[in-house]
């Protein structure tokens, strides 16, 4: 049963809906409204924090997907006028709470899927990264970290998790250059991880996202995959396999866990229930 909710929180500064959130069929989807270019205010990041909470409390919801509204942008990453118009203090703090919300998506137990619909580039694709899975519209736009023109660097995440995904020295030299390139190059980089036909893209993304859902798959252990390797990456080693144990312990006291290995005893396929 789907749920449908204004990830709106509590606050004056905003009255605009620039993120919506509903819930169906088992996945929360997150869409960033603000069309064309869907760039980013503090509003904004306020409503996406609240709707990865949302996503994150709701049980109906087993896999979240993030898309930009429209066809041409994803995001375009900050609003540049919003930027040049306030106080380097609260651009600071602009900047953390960019980071917290982000880190809040990251270390969310559910697997998170970016629909890169159009224009992917600088803190949109900050946000992109952020994300377990990044799905591209096939010639649909440009994607990369150009801040470097504007005087800056990637300051939402983006110079630690490009790192992170196509290693140190690619990812230095793609951001002092500034480039922006396809979605088919950001696939042959590790970037993308795949790039879908223009026609009936949403439709590909939605079929894609529901494989990792019941009663396909078990979806707390799809959760908790995701929650062991983006722990597990930032601690040592033997840091990163007790919290594989622990994580795992959790599952064997799953009602999926005992039907998954039941299913494969009696040669049958499992009928997973989230639970």
């Amino acid at each position: 049963m789907g749920t449908t909710a204004t990830a709106s929180p509590d606050t004056t500064q905003s009255s605009k809906t620039l993120v919506e959130y509903h819930v169906e069929g088992g996945l929360a989807v997150i869409e960033l409204n603000d069309p064309p270019a869907n760039t980013y205010t503090y509003e904004m990041m306020l409503q996406l924090d609240a709707a990865i909470l949302a996503a994150r409390m709701d049980d109906d919801a087993q896999v979240i997907i993030l898309r930009g509204k429209g066809d041409k942008f994803f995001s375009a990453g900050a609003n540049i006028q919003m930027l040049n118009e306030v106080t380097p203090r609260f651009k600071y703090f602009f900047c953390l709470h960019a980071n917290e919300t982000l880190n809040r998506l990251e270390h969310t137990p559910k697997l998170v899927i970016a629909a890169l619909n159009g224009h992917t580039v600088g803190g949109g694709l900050e946000i992109a990264m952020a994300c377990d899975i990044r799905l591209a519209r096939k010639d649909s736009g440009k994607i990369g970290l150009p801040e470097v023109n504007l005087g800056v660097l990637p300051g939402t995440g983006g110079t630690q998790r490009l790192s992170r995904i196509v290693g140190k020295s690619r990812s230095i030299e793609m951001m002092v250059k500034g480039e922006v390139f396809s979605f088919e190059k950001a696939q042959e980089l590790g970037l993308v991880n795949q790039v879908f036909e223009k026609d009936g893209f949403w439709d590909q993304v939605v079929m894609y996202a529901k494989q990792f859902c019941t009663p396909n798959k078990a979806a707390k252990a799809v959760g908790n995959i995701k929650r062991a390797v983006c722990s597990g990456l930032e601690v040592p080693f033997e840091s990163g396999l007790a919290i594989e144990r622990e994580l795992q312990q959790l599952l064997f006291q799953s009602a999926d866990a005992k039907e998954g290995l039941a299913a494969y005893v009696d040669k049958r396929m499992a009928e997973f229930k989230g639970e």
